[in-house]
């Protein structure tokens, strides 16, 4: 840290903002860090696979599909072509689902600008290869600095201009150490930055990365138990806990646990886990009050995060031997189709452990599945 030698104290660093910005995916968490970039006059080119979405956004101001409320920034220019969204960016957004994050940076190869940043801002683990959302990118777009941005932000929040924070996390090699001001981090975070919104920088793409995946399958957890009837020691528990799966798989693949209790982490878990405006935990709820998956969200075909990465997560977390409970459980609800309350008193009926790893103590739980109807008897 540099010290001011006359007052002593830290001397703030100046970085310069990128001044175009391609935000590829006009989803309502695109369109709404779109709204944040632009509002400083930053050039946003804003990429939608609709045509009539890019068309009403130019004409309206506005997304006619999500965060409809919301009058956008002018600086926006929406487009469905993609080489047109990234012919002059300085650096790129990424703002698909997880299971296009892929076919879309495939799709970005020909026509991206040479060895500019990418910013994943998709939460998951690919069910295939079991890598990370940057990693999958570094491996389609060898060249670019990939960095990820994830914390506890709903798009309609940020986008109507609620306080909020999130970490945006870069793997810093000895030139961004030794010029830190010129670091995609650095510039990307003051090009995020409104009176609104402020990032935390990160060198940890594993432990933000695993956050990310692992908050939603624990908020699909959390949901069950509150659709279920259930109350906050529940929920608290299960917040708890399930960040300490959080820390263990983080670890495991070379991560930091101390990144897990940020905002990438902790602060996103409990937002989540927290609001059924996360469909995560939304579903939770459905299942939870005994609707069948395919009956939730009216029957409509809602994506949620969750449920794939249900099943990636406890692949590679078995692949590492890393215990992961709570997401098994859900995974055998969701994947298996094991029934919700009998599944949960499982849970609850494990081997009695040491909270402090450095105790390494288990003994056996005194109840069984015969404690099943405690979870299906809706005390609330």
């Amino acid at each position: 840290m540099k010290i001011d030698r006359m007052s002593g104290d830290p001397l703030l660093r100046s970085a310069y903002p990128y001044r175009r910005l391609a935000v590829i995916g006009a989803g309502a968490y695109g369109t709404a860090l779109a709204h944040v970039a632009a509002q400083d006059g930053t050039q946003v080119s804003l990429w939608s696979r609709r045509a009539e979405i890019a068309e009403t956004i130019n004409r309206t101001a506005r997304n006619p599909r999500y965060l409809g409320e919301i009058d956008l920034a002018p600086s926006i220019t929406a487009s469905d072509d993609l080489m047109a969204a990234l012919r002059d960016a300085d650096a790129v957004l990424l703002v698909v689902p997880s299971h296009a994050i892929r076919s879309t940076a495939r799709a970005m190869r020909p026509v991206i600008p040479a060895g500019i940043p990418i910013v994943v801002c998709a939460k998951g683990i690919e069910a295939e290869t079991g890598l990370l959302m940057s990693q999958i990118v570094e491996d389609e777009l060898p060249g670019h600095s990939v960095g990820a941005l994830s914390g506890p932000t709903f798009a309609t929040e940020l986008a109507a201009g609620h306080p909020s924070a999130a970490t945006l996390a870069f793997s810093f090699d000895q030139a961004d150490r030794l010029d830190p001001e010129n670091s995609a981090a650095a510039r990307m975070a003051v090009t995020l930055a409104t009176p609104a919104f402020r990032t935390y920088l990160s060198d940890d793409l594993v432990g933000v990365e695993i956050g990310g995946a692992v908050k939603n399958v624990i908020a699909i957890a959390c949901g069950m138990m509150r659709g279920a009837g259930f109350a906050e020691n529940t929920r608290a528990a299960l917040i708890t806990r399930g960040l300490d799966e959080m820390k263990a798989l983080a670890e495991a693949l070379g991560g930091r646990r101390e990144t897990v209790t940020g905002l990438s982490g902790i602060g996103d878990l409990t937002l989540t886990c927290s609001s059924t405006t996360s469909r995560n935990m939304s579903l939770g709820v459905q299942m939870g009050q005994g609707l069948d998956r395919a009956a939730c969200f009216d029957g409509k075909p809602i994506i949620v995060e969750g449920e794939a990465n249900a099943t990636s997560v406890t692949d590679l977390a078995r692949k590492l031997s890393v215990p992961m409970p709570i997401c098994e459980t859900v995974r055998g609800i969701l994947k298996d189709g094991q029934p919700i309350a009998e599944t949960f008193a499982r849970f609850w009926s494990e081997p009695i452990e040491s909270e402090p790893r450095a105790m390494s103590l288990t003994f056996a739980h005194p109840t069984s599945l015969s404690t099943a109807p405690a979870f299906d008897k809706r005390p609330l």
